[in-house]
Formats: C-alpha cells, sequence, structure tokens
C-alpha cells in the first residue's frame, strides 16, 4: 500500500501531469509544439542550474566527502554499457552497433528522471546529500565513451572505422553541450560557493519548477510521437526498457549505500542508474555510430523507459533503498 501511495502521489506531481498533458497532445494528434530555440534554451537553463547548484553543494560538503561516491558514479557508468550490450546482442539478437548505441544510452543518464526524483523526495520530507548533482554530472560521459568503443570495435572488424571518427567520438562524449554545460556549471558553482548561489538564486532557483514543467510538457509530446515506434522495437526491447531500469536502479541503491550516502542520496544514485540518456547519448552517437538504428535507441530510451521512470519507477526505486537500509 506504501508504494501505491508513492507512485499515487508521484503521478499526481505538477511535472509528471505536465509530461501526461504531452503524451495526450500527441496521442491526441493536437498541433502543440515548442519552437526548436525555446527547447534548447529551456534544456541550457535546466543542464546550468542543476550544475551549478551541484557545485556549490560541493564547495559546502567538501571534496573529502564526496571523492568516493564520484569515484562510484564514474564506474557504474562505464560498467553498464559492459553488460547490458551482451545481452542486447544475445537476448535480442541486435546487430554489434545497435547493441553499443543502446548500451550507451542506458549506461548514460537522463538529468530530467533525477530532476524528477530530486522533486518527489522533497514532496515527500525525505532528505538527501545537495551534492547529488555532482552525481549526475560525471556520469555523463564515460558510458558513452564506453558504448561507442564497443561500437567502432564491432564495425573496424567490418572494416568501417578510422582512428579520426574515434577522435570525433571521444570529443562529443567528452564536451558535447549537455556534458560541458553540467560539469562546467558544476565548476563554477563549486569555485562560487555559497556567495555565488545568493547572487543568482532568484534566477536559479525560483523559476526553476515552472521551466521544468514546461520542458516535460514537450517531452511528454515527443515521447508521445515515438508510440507508434513500439511496434518495430518488439516485445524483448520493451521488456528491457522496464527491466534493465531496475536491475541497475537496484544496483546503484546498493552502490550508493557501500559509497556512504542515506537512504535519499542512495535513492537517486540508483534513479541515475535506472535512467537513460535522451539528450547527450543521441547526440554522440548520431555522430560516432551514424550505423546505429536512431528507431531502437530513441524509442527505447524515450518512449519506454523515460516514462517508466517517470511515472512509477522513481517510487519503486525509494522502496528498494529502504528495504536495504531497515
Amino acid at each position: 500500500m506504501e508504494l501505491l501511495d508513492a507512485i499515487r502521489a508521484n503521478l499526481l506531481s505538477p511535472a509528471v501531469l505536465f509530461f501526461v498533458l504531452g503524451l495526450i497532445a500527441a496521442l491526441t494528434k493536437s498541433d502543440l509544439k515548442f519552437p526548436e530555440p525555446l527547447y534548447v534554451g529551456m534544456t541550457i537553463y535546466l543542464l546550468v542550474a542543476i550544475g551549478f547548484k551541484g557545485g556549490v553543494a560541493i564547495a559546502e560538503a567538501g571534496l573529502a566527502q564526496v571523492w568516493l561516491p564520484l569515484l562510484a558514479a564514474i564506474g557504474l557508468g562505464a560498467l553498464i554499457p559492459l553488460w547490458t550490450y551482451p545481452v542486447l546482442r544475445r537476448g535480442g539478437k541486435l546487430p554489434a552497433v545497435d547493441a553499443a548505441a543502446i548500451a550507451a544510452h542506458y549506461g548514460s543518464v537522463s538529468a530530467v528522471t533525477f530532476i524528477a526524483a530530486a522533486n518527489y523526495l522533497k514532496a515527500i520530507n525525505q532528505p538527501f546529500e545537495d551534492c547529488a548533482t555532482a552525481f549526475l554530472a560525471v556520469m555523463e560521459s564515460p558510458a558513452i565513451l564506453v558504448g561507442v568503443v564497443l561500437g567502432k570495435l564491432a564495425t573496424k572488424s567490418t572494416g568501417g572505422v578510422s582512428d579520426g571518427s574515434l577522435r570525433t567520438a571521444m570529443h562529443e562524449a567528452l564536451f558535447g553541450r549537455s556534458i560541458f554545460l553540467l560539469v562546467g556549471a558544476l565548476v563554477v558553482g563549486a569555485l562560487c560557493g555559497e556567495a555565488g548561489m545568493k547572487k543568482v538564486e532568484p534566477f536559479f532557483v525560483a523559476p526553476f519548477q515552472g521551466v521544468l514543467a514546461l520542458f516535460l510538457l514537450e517531452m511528454g509530446v515527443v515521447a508521445g510521437r515515438r508510440v507508434g515506434d513500439l511496434r518495430k522495437v518488439g516485445l524483448f526491447l520493451l521488456g528491457f526498457g522496464v527491466l534493465v531500469p531496475l536491475v541497475n536502479g537496484t544496483l546503484g541503491v546498493l552502490i550508493g549505500k557501500f559509497a556512504g550516502l542515506g537512504l535519499g542520496g542512495a535513492t537517486l544514485f540508483g534513479v541515475l542508474a535506472a535512467s537513460a540518456s535522451y539528450i547527450a547519448a543521441p547526440a554522440a552517437i548520431r555522430i560516432s555510430l551514424p550505423e546505429a538504428n536512431p528507431t531502437l535507441y530513441l524509442t527505447a530510451s524515450l518512449a519506454i523507459t523515460f516514462p517508466f521512470n517517470i511515472t512509477i519507477g522513481i517510487p519503486i526505486y525509494l522502496e528498494i533503498a529502504r528495504a536495504f537500509y531497515l
């Protein structure tokens, strides 16, 4: 009953309801569409805001208290593609390049899923470490790099890769817009500290929830327009998009606990492990592995895993964390 109540509370949050509104708009073929510059602007705002706040939190906590969870986050981000890749190859019988592309998406993270989880924890008065945003920043790149290398090794066996393309892939994974903004804002926040936060708080704190609601409205529209692709990806990928987040989320909670995080922090660590990227990873994969089928990796991450996590996954990861912290 507690889990059902938690899921109900999450479903009735403004962010999730706006996401559902976007889904309905797409399914009813409404002409609702955000201008591309507005979507890009909201993305930049959200990434900078969460990165800056995470940097301030690191400055307050001190690097000595967060280095172990940060190292664990980097390691987990790199390891997830290594176990999801063979599952996709053998279980799903997918081509190597498609398996690598999907694995990269599931090892990388979703900033909006993280924000939704943090909002949910705040709504139920569950405390968590403010520096958790730093985990988001460091988990973006490792999985993309590992996924791209797996894909490049697969295409190399057929003569389809060059050193130049691999360098381009690594550059995109390390300096792509979302990763650059997250890490850059994190560094700025760490250097400015609480004094710097007070100067920008009216811009980065007060409007944040409203911008998030609009962003999720657009995400609902985008996800709704990909619902038709579910027929193309098959039952395997549908199951993969739900079961793998549950496995990764459980693993993330356990690692978060052993890294010294509290219940709330471990829950957010699990949410990050369970999420799938739909901003940073698609941009890098499109450039680095053009042979990969976008229908597969975009539908899996955006039309299956993202809605699952944003609606019922987050409360489930909290209950998993509670079970480990009894």
